[in-house]
């Protein structure tokens, strides 16, 4: 279904109020979907297939995709050019910035705020009240390619935030209420409401005024 520049596949569902930006894709058929439209000579728009949920008040930004096979929250908005592949399930209150990709099989819960350029990779989890800065890189694959991997994903429990720039290695978890500093490279665990700074990272003690939860 075409509804101006916004082009919507499968058995998709849209909540009420959403605003659209131009040339945005919702309901993206995966890889084995278009298989299929092709194996059978039917049109995409001819097949019955899982589409999206977008719940109340969305704001989706020009030239933003949004696989099949993802469930959003409400008053979820969007930068620019954002890519959201399939399994993937978003809470209430989202925010994901211009040019960021979620590359599926992820659950991001409520009052997340997400940064532009963050790349966010398959099996990953994210608590509610977490805030990822811009340029952030989550990783999956310890040794990409050269052997077979489970990825694991990163897990940053409530309240955490990472800084502009870093990078959080496979399986490692970031505690709840803990800080990654900007640029730093985090290769172990984060204990609950600590400081991780520094390439590697080291651990330090957060200062008392910010042991609070994220205000987002």
């Amino acid at each position: 279904m075409e509804k101006g520049n916004v082009i919507i596949y499968g058995k998709s569902s849209i909540g009420k109020n959403t605003i659209f930006g131009e040339r945005v894709i919702i309901g993206h058929p995966t890889q084995n979907i278009l298989k299929e439209a092709a194996a059978s000579g039917l049109k995409l728009k001819d097949m019955n297939f899982k589409g999206t949920i977008i719940g109340d008040n969305a704001i989706i930004r020009s030239n933003t995709t949004v696989y099949m096979d993802v469930k959003i929250g409400k008053n979820f908005r969007t930068g620019h050019n954002v890519l959201i592949r399939e399994e993937t399930i978003i809470g209430d209150e989202v925010l994901i910035g211009t040019n960021t990709i979620l590359d599926g099989r992820t659950v991001i819960g409520s009052h997340v705020s997400i940064q532009g350029n963050v790349y966010i990779p398959l099996n990953v989890i994210i608590e509610n009240n977490v805030f990822i800065g811009p340029c952030a890189v989550l990783t999956n694959d310890k040794y990409p390619i050269r052997t077979k991997s489970d990825l694991k994903g990163t897990t940053l429990r409530c309240g955490a935030s990472v800084g502009a720039n870093s990078t959080i290695l496979p399986g490692v978890e970031v505690g709840e209420g803990a800080m990654v500093a900007a640029g730093a490279l985090v290769t172990k665990d984060v204990p609950p409401w600590k400081l991780a700074i520094g390439f590697p990272a080291k651990f330090k003690d957060l200062p008392e005024e910010l042991r609070t939860l994220n205000n987002i």
